[in-house]
């Protein structure tokens, strides 16, 4: 994502975040519980993202282990003369 500031929204800067009352403005409570749901929605979101990521990274080792596993392996097509394969 992009984000015009460069730094990433996180759900304690939803939290905190204040707003100029005036006199026929927003009611203060709902804007505070809406503000409450996002950052919660956000919390959720970077625990998900901290999940794949350490999913995606656990992938990684494992297909690097396995490359490393069968580097020498050669692969021959069904029903060539070295095949096990029958034709």
């Amino acid at each position: 994502m992009i984000y015009v500031t460069g730094e990433r929204l996180l759900p304690q800067h939803v939290r905190a975040a204040a707003f100029d009352t005036r006199w026929r403005g927003l009611d203060p409570d709902q804007v505070n519980d809406y503000l409450n749901r996002i950052a919660d929605e956000l919390d959720r979101l970077h625990r998900e993202l901290a999940t794949a990521n350490t999913e995606a990274e656990r992938i990684r080792q494992a297909l690097r282990q396995w490359q490393s596993r069968h580097t020498g392996c050669r692969h021959t097509p069904p029903g060539s003369p070295n095949s096990r394969w029958p034709r």
